[in-house]
């Protein structure tokens, strides 16, 4: 690892993924540069190659935005692949490439939406759980978004890639191998990776295995899993994703979940000492990841409600 001087590692650098979408790298651009310590943190955009003339169309407006925010951050580089790598390589590469040379990096896609506390955020955390070897990812969304709760972090199995990072110790791991995984998990391991049994996470590394999809979170996920490490995420988040409009290769169509994301902009992190899963939050993310056991314990809940409201009458009368 290259070393750098106090001051540089103080912030960890930003790696923006980018490669058609003009509009939403602006947006991600405009709430990032909007953030606490953008000034004092170095952004480096990588380009995916393009695949056609619109591609390069488009990524010519992206390379004139970009450019746009130049004294927003203490430095900006723009590296731009001359092929098309697909965004499992683009990313996979642009996170060894930085990470080396700083130890830590702060990743963010050119769908995602930062509060203006995020960058404060995931420096925060990953000062205070940098020789905490357990733990191996920082996430910056949650899908159980508490406003009461914006100071709160909690420990779990799940990465989130809506805003993320890392260090290099633990990134040095990362494999993508998904037919070495099949190999490697039992049935119960496989109920404990997907959440037991949401039908979400386990069916991504079998459609890589088959080539239907060529993603890489799945297997970073998977290398955090298969070492025991835990990964930190808020109990309000600090990002959102505004890439279910249907203009993203792996995120499709979804406006309920596009208009329901709010953002932690005040949030003061928090960190947990204790190092153990947190049960609660994992039971909770269960129903978020799972619509069926959403909806059914959604039912038992207000009708346990009704019975102790009706009961409570009773006891009344």
């Amino acid at each position: 690892m290259i070393k750098t001087n106090n001051a540089d590692n103080k912030y960890a650098p930003i790696v923006l993924i980018a490669y058609n979408r003009a509009e939403h790298i602006n947006k991600t651009l405009e709430a990032l540069s909007s953030n606490i310590d953008a000034e004092n943190t170095r952004l480096y955009c990588y380009i995916d190659g393009p695949k056609n003339v619109n591609d390069t169309k488009s990524q010519i407006k992206i390379k004139k935005i970009v450019n746009l925010f130049n004294a927003n951050f203490k430095s900006l580089k723009i590296i731009h692949r001359k092929k098309n790598y697909g965004l499992a390589i683009n990313i996979s590469q642009a996170v060894t490439e930085t990470i080396s040379k700083y130890g830590k990096v702060i990743v963010v896609e050119d769908d995602i939406i930062t509060s203006k506390s995020f960058i404060k955020y995931m420096n925060d955390a990953l000062k205070f759980y940098e020789n905490e070897k357990k733990v191996w990812h920082i996430s910056a969304h949650s899908e159980i978004n508490f406003k009461e709760r914006a100071n709160e972090i909690y420990l779990w199995r799940l990465m989130n890639c809506w805003g993320w990072a890392t260090w290099k110790d633990r990134w040095d791991y990362y494999e993508k191998n998904p037919k070495n995984l099949i190999n490697e998990f039992n049935s119960e391991m496989v109920k404990k990776f997907d959440l037991n049994e949401s039908g979400i996470f386990w069916r991504q590394v079998i459609a890589n295995a088959t080539q239907e999809i060529d993603t890489w979170a799945i297997f970073w996920y998977a290398t955090i899993f298969k070492h025991q490490g835990l990964c930190v995420s808020p109990f309000y988040s600090y990002s959102a994703n505004i890439g279910f409009d249907g203009s993203g290769v792996h995120c499709g169509s979804d406006e309920v979940k596009q208009e329901r994301q709010i953002l932690n902009h005040h949030g003061n992190f928090i960190g947990k000492v204790e190092l153990i899963e947190d049960n609660k939050a994992l039971q909770l993310n269960e129903i978020a990841y799972s619509p069926k056991k959403k909806r059914l314990r959604y039912k038992i809940k207000i009708l346990a409600k009704i019975v102790l409201k009706k009961f409570t009458n009773n006891i009344k009368n």
